[in-house]
């Protein structure tokens, strides 16, 4: 809205209506339903008590996740596998919930084991013109915390795929929205053809760059085109997905050491001295600068950096190259461990899940300093 405003443009999406509407998770989920899009099995209606989320848990069966109606980013999700455990872990999302979002309104839904997490990205003008750009497949997560994502998506066949983005158009109409938008879906990486309706991001998100690099479109180019009323001037069938692009989310983070346990936490410092990847494929999007005081107040990512390439194995190829080639001195950061993640062989084969960060970090963090940093101390000292 301020760049249109910076420009002398009007802003005219999207509409106040569809933004509210679709923040909050319970009645996106119950629009969307309505327009026919599948949703994950659970909890209707707003408001309830902690009573009434133990009763629809006990119907739907364990185990169950309890979502903040109002939040993202993970804040207040809770994984509940036992019924003995309901009372406890309702009260500290509640918790949770009120001090991140300002409104401890829960909904309770099925969990999925080993689920996918896949997205898809649509774009929508004031002339009833809604296309998808097809999906992001954002499964490697911690806390459920995005820290890589990918497009396109190694799990979905075209059938799939075609399917998924007329979900997901629909779900745009159900609200009116207008812009830039991700609608978000959970789907068992056994039956891809299974997917439910989870959320709708009313926003550009934090990976749509890889979206940018498949499809050629500038997403924020668009944005303003059609806050701007401009009709989008292509089809659906205009929309062509070009080679494969991975990125990941360089955080200010520290890994910790205590009794046996390995850990992650935010972290902060000057940046002293500053290199960021770049060359063929390589896109990277940052704030940083060298003399950047990094402290506590925001959020820990720092930058994020992106590949592409003629096919998956190549943008993983040149993402793990380029993360190599990432220098922050100063702040500590995770660029070690999203390396070593990219290299794991269920993300080499595509064989993941939303759990499969948490359940490798222990083998992807390395124990104490690893021995080339003494290498490279020694020769410089040399």
């Amino acid at each position: 809205a301020q760049a249109c405003a910076d420009a002398g443009l009007v802003f005219l999406g999207p509409p106040a209506s569809a933004i509210d509407l679709m923040g909050d998770k319970i009645r996106a989920k119950e629009t969307v339903r309505a327009a026919g899009v599948p949703v994950v099995p659970g909890s209707s209606g707003s408001g309830l008590t902690d009573a009434e989320l133990v009763a629809a848990a006990r119907e739907i069966g364990m185990p169950v996740l309890l979502k903040p109606s109002a939040g993202g980013g993970g804040k207040g999700m809770r994984l509940v596998r036992e019924q003995s455990a309901l009372a406890e872990e309702i009260a500290a999302a509640r918790r949770e919930a009120r001090s991140s979002f300002g409104d401890d309104t829960l909904l309770v839904e099925r969990w999925i084991d080993r689920p996918r997490h896949i997205e898809i990205q649509v774009l929508a003008d004031t002339h009833g013109n809604v296309v998808h750009l097809g999906e992001r497949e954002c499964s490697l997560q911690r806390r459920h915390q995005k820290i890589v994502e990918e497009a396109p998506s190694v799990l979905l066949d075209e059938r799939t795929r075609a399917s998924m983005g007329e979900a997901a158009v629909q779900a745009a109409r159900s609200c009116g929205y207008v812009g830039a938008g991700t609608v978000e879906f959970i789907v068992p990486g056994g039956d891809p053809s299974s997917y439910y309706f989870m959320e709708m991001n009313t926003r550009l998100q934090v990976e749509h760059p890889v979206t940018e690099l498949v499809t050629g479109l500038d997403l924020v180019e668009w944005q303003l085109r059609v806050a701007a009323g401009e009709p989008l001037p292509f089809a659906q069938e205009d929309v062509t997905l070009t080679g494969h692009a991975v990125e990941a989310r360089i955080c200010a983070e520290t890994v910790s050491v205590k009794e046996g346990s390995r850990g992650f936490l935010p972290s902060g410092g000057r940046v002293l001295a500053l290199r960021e990847p770049s060359g063929p494929g390589v896109r990277t999007d940052s704030g940083l600068a060298e003399g950047s005081e990094v402290g506590s107040l925001y959020d820990p990512m720092l930058a994020k950096v992106i590949a592409h390439g003629p096919d998956r194995a190549t943008a993983l190829r040149r993402l793990r190259a380029a993360l190599a080639d990432t220098v922050v001195l100063g702040v500590p950061t995770n660029a070690g461990f999203l390396r070593r993640l990219l290299a794991h062989p269920d993300v080499v084969s595509g064989e993941m899940d939303t759990g499969l960060v948490e359940r490798e970090a222990e083998s992807l963090v390395p124990e104490g300093v690893p021995a080339e940093v003494y290498e490279a101390a020694a020769a410089v000292r040399l």
